[in-house]
């Protein structure tokens, strides 16, 4: 363990210089993860304005909290791992990342959260001058805010083993676009990414409630926003620390089978 933590100092000092070194690439990145829950805030304040100030169970100014919240979940949660494995099997990069002593996804997860801790304070200010340009309604209690960093903790690697394992159908095809986009359409429906879960028909709600969508993004808005009861929040909880373990299984289980089949290309 003492190894392992001192790796992780080490790769956040590297990681932290490099992502120093493309601010602008981070500016025009933490610009699209604002610019994307801003849209839907907006399109459905005016459906809400349009049909008296409410839809469903969401005022206005509830709308707005909800897409502020999943606008900083989100990028708490993010990765872009998918993108970058294509490119690291076509380069026969991963073939210098397997003679390490470590497995590469330490690497991976110190350059997430390297970026999360350069851009997160300014998703933070963003979010806050949004909160009082929408006057967005949220009073969470010291409940809500209790259980929602434990689920954004496993929301966020939940997101990230999914996600990973995902890019690891590389292995198999080195153009992994359409999987990708698929894996994104499906998210934006179930995640509570487009709208709030609870303004779908019902039989979309029960299956956003099996898949993993939303225990990604929208169960952590939703605890803060205290749109659940305690009984609810504690199932939500359980049911993310199920699916993490299911998802550490299955990467474990893909990563050994695709090392089997990989064949290093590029140069």
């Amino acid at each position: 363990m003492k190894a392992l933590v001192e790796l992780y100092v080490q790769q956040f000092k590297t990681t932290m210089a490099s992502m120093f070194q493309y601010r602008a690439s981070l500016l025009i990145w933490t610009i699209g993860q604002v610019l994307e829950p801003l849209v839907y805030l907006i399109i459905w304040s005016i459906v809400s304005n349009s049909n008296g100030g409410s839809v469903g169970d969401y005022s206005t100014r509830q709308f707005a909290a909800y897409f502020i919240i999943l606008m900083v979940v989100n990028q708490v949660t993010y990765t872009w791992i998918m993108y970058e494995f294509e490119y690291r099997i076509r380069e026969g990069m991963l073939s210098f990342a397997l003679l390490k002593p470590v497995h590469p996804i330490h690497s991976d997860i110190a350059d997430n959260v390297s970026s999360k801790l350069i851009t997160l304070p300014i998703i933070i200010l963003v979010a806050i001058g949004l909160a009082f340009g929408f006057r967005a309604t949220v009073s969470p209690t010291l409940l809500n805010v209790a259980l929602f960093l434990p689920s954004l903790f496993l929301a966020f690697l939940l997101r990230f083993l999914l996600e990973w394992t995902l890019a690891l159908s590389v292995f198999w095809t080195t153009r992994v676009s359409a999987v990708n986009q698929t894996y994104f359409v499906v998210m934006l429906f179930l995640s509570g990414q487009f709208t709030p879960l609870t303004l779908l028909p019902h039989p979309i709600q029960i299956v956003a409630a099996i898949l993993p969508f939303r225990w990604m993004l929208g169960f952590p808005v939703e605890l803060l926003l205290g749109r659940l009861t305690f009984a609810e929040a504690m199932t939500g909880l359980a049911v993310q620390a199920a699916w993490l373990i299911a998802a550490f299984v299955l990467m474990r289980l893909v990563w050994r089978t695709g090392l089997r089949v990989y064949a290093a290309v590029g140069s």
